[in-house]
């Protein structure tokens, strides 16, 4: 798992966006939100402490989910990180 968490960081960190972001923290959120979701495609917003708006797009199936991508607003500033790139 650790090797997913370092991609999910290290896609985010290509797009630009500035500030550190935990992998394990964003793959425990989607979890959390996913978790007695029927099968389908989600739009998931949250906000960090530091008024950031991540939004992600989450494909549920089955046995597992595919963050397919994630848009970040951060002071006027937008990045954009396509994880099935």
């Amino acid at each position: 798992m650790e090797e997913f968490y370092a991609a999910i960081e290290e896609k985010i960190k290509e797009s630009g966006y500035p500030k550190k972001v935990d992998g394990c923290s964003i793959y425990t959120e989607i979890s959390d939100f996913i978790e007695d979701k029927d099968n389908g495609s989600y739009l998931y917003l949250s906000k960090n402490h530091e008024d950031d708006v991540f939004e992600y797009k989450i494909d549920v199936m089955t046995d597992n989910f595919n963050l397919a991508t994630l848009s970040i607003t951060s002071r006027g500033q937008s990045y954009f990180i396509d994880f099935d790139a």
